[in-house]
């Protein structure tokens, strides 16, 4: 089973000064590949392989001797994660996706990191982490974990952080999924006024991290609006502080909506034996230019890629129902529509039998039966 560990790392000034170097490295050579591949394509009809890119690096390394300053490793990485790129690019294309992406080069402004698949030891002792030509960084190990080191991906936030990221193989085999039993599934609706609604009828409280924070943001943004640039292209010392204060704000964010998704998936896992959530097409939902930054807070994409692969890991059952059931206007006791139900309706009665519904608990309520009845289980195992 694979699994990722996520450290913070403390290095000192010369040993940022080796980091930096190997993100602009890193960088340059993607940029290099990208430029190359496309220049083969466009003159020879020539597709290059990840191979044929890495071969002309000691050429590349000659031409520009700061190259061989770091690790060697990291930069055939840059390479092979263009090579991966491309290939998502032409699966989006033959899949026909409605949003396909061409690699496009990388600037500083992009996220900085760079992968260093072997030679890497944790020291859980000593409190540091060792890279080639980058020894003994010292990291804040607060787990600790048993398998071997696929590889490790080195960052810096715009806050200016660094972290390690470490892939490991436990060698466990993931377990069979429990049986499906209508008693142990539940149905979640995602929603604005609540973060999540149970098919049990609990509500989950939306947090509004982004709330919290907006008047310290907001002037933290007025501030860096108002600080000149001193030359053209150079930013001041003091606008340089106002832009890592804000970055760390928003860090700050980002981090407590992450704990808060983490801690409510895994109680939702570990109470529960099937998972059933609506496939929500968010990208479609955030042009409302009225909600999109309300759903872009919410990060209902994290929450239920966390629930899936957690449910993977402790043997759960995760299913999905389709986006256009109409699963808020079904009466969850007789299946009777309500097609004159409008948005403003948070509470409604059934026509037909009475039933006094709650409209997110109703929902909740109808995700869980339509996604057993998609999946035939209500026959198969012998429900009422």
């Amino acid at each position: 089973m694979l699994k990722a560990f996520h450290y913070r790392l403390m290095p000192t000034q010369s040993q940022e000064v080796l980091l930096n170097k190997h993100f602009g490295c890193v960088r340059f050579v993607y940029n290099w590949a990208l430029e190359t591949k496309n220049k083969a394509y466009v003159t020879e009809k020539k597709s290059l392989t990840s191979f044929d890119l890495v071969t002309r690096l000691p050429d590349l390394k000659k031409e520009n001797e700061w190259l061989g300053e770091v690790n060697s490793q990291a930069l055939q990485m840059s390479i092979r994660n263009l090579d991966n790129a491309f290939t998502n690019f032409f699966r989006r294309v033959k899949e026909k996706a409605k949003e396909v992406g061409f690699p496009k080069f990388k600037t500083r402004k992009n996220r900085q990191s760079f992968q260093c698949p072997q030679k890497v030891k944790v020291d859980f002792e000593n409190n540091c982490i060792s890279l080639l030509k980058i020894p003994n960084i010292k990291a804040v190990l607060s787990r600790q974990f048993v398998g071997k080191v696929k590889t490790v991906t080195i960052s810096k936030t715009k806050a200016n952080r660094y972290f390690a990221s470490i892939l490991i193989d436990d060698g466990i085999e993931l377990p069979k999924k429990a049986p499906i039993t209508e008693a142990t599934t539940v149905g979640i609706d995602l929603g604005l006024t609540h973060f999540a609604i149970l098919s049990t009828g609990k509500k989950i409280t939306n947090q509004r991290f982004n709330q919290r924070a907006k008047d310290k943001i907001a002037n933290l943004q007025r501030k860096m609006a108002k600080q000149k640039l001193m030359n053209k292209g150079e930013h001041t010392r003091n606008r340089e502080k106002t832009r890592v204060k804000l970055a760390r704000a928003y860090e700050g964010i980002e981090n407590q909506r992450t704990d808060f998704l983490h801690k409510l998936s895994s109680k939702i896992v570990r109470e529960n034996q099937t998972i059933c959530i609506e496939d929500l097409a968010v990208k479609n939902m955030q042009k409302n230019h009225c909600l999109a930054g309300s759903i872009a807070s919410v990060a209902w994409g994290k929450f239920v890629s966390f629930l899936e692969y957690k449910c993977d890991w402790y043997g759960k059952n995760f299913i999905r129902i389709g986006r256009f059931e109409p699963s808020t206007k079904i009466c969850s006791k007789c299946g009777c529509h309500n097609a004159w139900l409008t948005l403003k309706d948070r509470e409604w009665v059934c026509p037909e039998c009475g039933t006094k519904h709650d409209r997110d608990v109703n929902a909740a309520m109808n995700i869980k039966t339509f996604a057993l009845s998609k999946q035939n289980l209500l026959r198969n195992i012998g429900l009422d």
